[in-house]
Formats: C-alpha cells, sequence, structure tokens
C-alpha cells in the first residue's frame, strides 16, 4: 500500500465541527476501501493565496493515508463532488512524518537568529 498526504480546503462559509465531520467521513470512505488514516490535522480558517469561489478564506485540513491506489482515487472523486471541498492536494510520500506540521507549529522570535540590522539611520 502507498503512503499519501492529503491537504484539502473546505468553504469558508460552513463550522469547524462541520469540517471536522469531512474528515470523518473520507476518513471512513479510506478505512471501507482498505486503507487507513494516520495523523489528521486541522489548520484552522486561513486565509487563501487568491479568491476560490467568491471567498478569500477556507478551513485548511491535513490528512496522511495509507491505502491501494483505487481507493484515493475514490476518494479524489468524491472530493470533486463534494460542494463543501473548494481544492484538495494529494501528494505520495515515502514515509509519515509524525511531528506536527509547518503551519502548527510557533516560532519564536529567539528561533530566527540576528538577521543583521541595517546599521545606522
Amino acid at each position: 500500500m502507498n503512503l499519501y498526504e492529503i491537504v484539502y480546503l473546505a468553504r469558508s462559509d460552513i463550522s469547524q465541527q462541520q469540517a471536522d465531520a469531512l474528515t470523518e467521513q473520507f476518513k471512513a470512505l479510506i478505512e471501507e476501501n482498505g486503507g487507513s488514516v494516520g495523523k489528521t490535522e486541522n489548520w484552522g480558517l486561513r486565509n487563501t493565496a487568491y479568491r476560490i469561489r467568491k471567498s478569500r478564506k477556507a478551513h485548511y485540513l491535513l490528512m496522511n493515508i495509507t491505502c491501494p491506489p483505487a481507493a484515493l482515487h475514490e476518494m479524489e472523486r468524491q472530493m470533486r463532488l463534494h460542494e463543501d471541498v473548494v481544492r484538495y492536494l494529494s501528494i505520495r510520500v515515502e514515509e509519515h512524518n509524525d511531528a506536527p506540521s509547518a503551519p502548527l507549529q510557533k516560532r519564536d522570535k529567539d528561533d530566527r537568529g540576528d538577521r543583521g540590522g541595517r546599521g545606522r539611520r
């Protein structure tokens, strides 16, 4: 079975609970088709880079799945048909990373280091 990371965007006008229910729906679909879902993350309501369906915001959600290719194709088909899913991207990976993803990690100002100021003005 192959390993995949899937990030999908849900409409901004649905609630957080509806976005989580959407993840559970796709999780059940993968498990029905012989796959398993590892880590799921909800990155929350975030700004998009450009307008999608007249909206500037979307719920960002991540799923790490292990499944046969047929299960992935079925899930992508369901995402295309679902009216609450705005965009999706599925990527095949060599291994899943169990650490929190980049959007969930906090950045400290101390970790940035010296930026090399401009000097006197």
